[in-house]
């Protein structure tokens, strides 16, 4: 059977009513919807657009314990002090690194994702008081305003609709609670036509031969002076571990959808949505040459990040 924390959570993504629950699925009383339980997990999706991400979290080990922990810190702006007894929507929970870093200090955790990932994000969460389902972040089967915190890292600019993916997550929030989002910035206007050009032909490549390109790209991460040059002009990883470098080399050039925006969009959006105190969180890195890099929308990767709190 299901946790008890997600079949309590869970609702109908058509008509908001309670879900019935047995070994092999969960059913709508009212409107009849039936989705499967696969694995121990429900089941509102397949994949579809999202595969290159069940392949990559349930391919590669890049979980991280300290780092996990300073990333969710600065990419939510809630300090783990204050995640003991709240109940948390991790949406768009790829391998779970971040759901388990919520769980380890005191959180109720839901994750969702739109992929298989979700058996990863499981098997990471293994003992922790963490539940995770596949569905869709725009359709979630979850009691809106249930979650003192939601944040999503990294994944809503995935989908055809950005914004659409953000209006349905930020429903999930209750009055008082709080809202992270981190999403992709857009660069210069010479980098989005270089990066639009090269991944209209990485994401018709399979991915065994995508998945070759990256390894060569990891190896150039690895190269102090390369990485600090031409991937500033195409994007792979520097990350110190070469697992990780080919994973997020991937990440970035396998997904059918990438969106990028800017600050002044994203806080727009929590504007409308209901949200405020709003406040816009600066990068991990410091210094003051990465600063001006980053404050030009010169680097590749970089993200736009908000935190804000529903009236």
């Amino acid at each position: 059977m299901l946790p008890t924390l997600l079949t309590d959570a869970l609702r109908c993504p058509h008509c908001v009513r309670a879900l019935d629950v047995t070994e092999a699925e969960v059913r709508c009383p009212v409107c009849n919807g039936a989705w499967p339980i696969q694995d121990g997990l429900p089941r509102f999706v397949h994949d579809q657009h999202l595969a290159s991400f069940g392949r990559q979290w349930n391919r590669y080990e890049v979980a991280h314990d300290d780092e996990d922990r300073a990333t969710f810190a600065a990419k939510t702006g809630v300090p783990l002090s204050d995640l003991r007894g709240l109940k948390v929507l991790d949406a768009g929970c790829g391998g779970g690194r971040y759901s388990k870093v919520c769980a380890q200090a005191g959180a109720t955790v839901i994750g969702a994702d739109h992929s298989s990932a979700v058996e990863k994000a499981r098997s990471l969460c293994a003992g922790l008081d963490a539940a995770f389902l596949q569905a869709d972040l725009k359709a979630l089967p979850l009691a809106p305003q249930s979650f003192d915190l939601v944040f999503s890292i990294g994944v809503m600019h995935h989908d055809a609709d950005t914004r659409m993916v953000f209006d349905s997550v930020a429903s999930m929030v209750k009055p008082g609670g709080r809202y992270a989002v981190w999403l992709y910035r857009r660069n210069q206007s010479w980098q989005e036509r270089l990066n639009t050009w090269l991944r209209s032909k990485t994401t018709r490549m399979p991915p065994d031969n995508l998945e070759r390109w990256c390894v060569w790209g990891a190896r150039l991460g690895g190269l102090p002076v390369v990485n600090r040059t031409l991937n500033k002009v195409i994007n792979f990883s520097a990350h110190p571990n070469f697992e990780n470098r080919v994973c997020d080399t991937f990440d970035w050039w396998a997904p059918e959808y990438q969106h990028h925006h800017t600050v002044a969009e994203l806080l727009h959006w929590f504007e409308v949505a209901g949200f405020t105190d709003l406040q816009v969180l600066p990068p991990e890195r410091t210094g003051p040459i990465y600063r001006r890099i980053y404050e030009n929308n010169l680097l590749i990767g970089s993200g736009v990040n908000v935190l804000g709190v529903r009236r």
